[in-house]
């Protein structure tokens, strides 16, 4: 994968760096989510459209954002503004997508603690600064553990390709059944 050329890995490694990020990711999004709402509404509740503990906006945001700014990650202001125009519009225009093509509302700032600068239910000021803040920590925390780990335990390459097709399976299972 161009975007991990700087780290030396092998193309196989390199992508089950990215599927590590996405996974992780998406598992952070399900957590994160399922605190939030026990905040908002006083109660715990399964977050997310698949049967697994992850969320995939989380996942193929994480994807987006390594994609088009781990390239500049000795910049981190620059990473922070990339980051919050990437996971705004990536939010925007998949809710607008996902409610235009498939007429559900996977989401909806409207009804919603803390959402200022709310955009129509798609996004608001609180979960965009939320995702450009996870971004950081991805691209300076996650993703060199990941590559550690990657190159020092031969398995780790398997195991993440494992759960990224477990994951992808699962997004599967959701779309052709609801």
């Amino acid at each position: 994968m161009n975007v991990l050329k700087e780290e030396k890995l092998d193309r196989k490694s390199a992508f089950s760096v990215l599927v590590a990020a996405m996974v992780f990711s998406g598992i952070f999004g399900f957590i994160y989510e399922i605190l939030f709402y026990r905040i908002d509404l006083g109660y715990f509740v399964k977050r997310g459209s698949t049967f697994g503990p992850w969320i995939p906006i989380y996942a193929w945001g994480a994807l987006f954002v390594l994609l088009l700014t781990y390239r500049f990650r000795k910049k981190p202001i620059l990473v922070f503004i990339l980051n919050v125009l990437i996971t705004g519009v990536t939010e925007f225009l998949s809710a607008f997508a996902i409610e235009k093509i498939f007429h559900k509302r996977l989401w909806d700032y409207n009804v919603e603690i803390w959402n200022f600068g709310n955009i129509n239910g798609y996004i608001c000021l609180r979960s965009v600064l939320f995702f450009s803040i996870s971004s950081l920590f991805l691209i300076y925390v996650v993703v060199p553990m990941i590559i550690k780990l990657t190159k020092k335990y031969k398995n780790f390459s398997t195991i993440s390709l494992c759960l990224g097709l477990l994951f992808l399976v699962d997004m599967l299972v959701y779309f052709f059944t609801h």
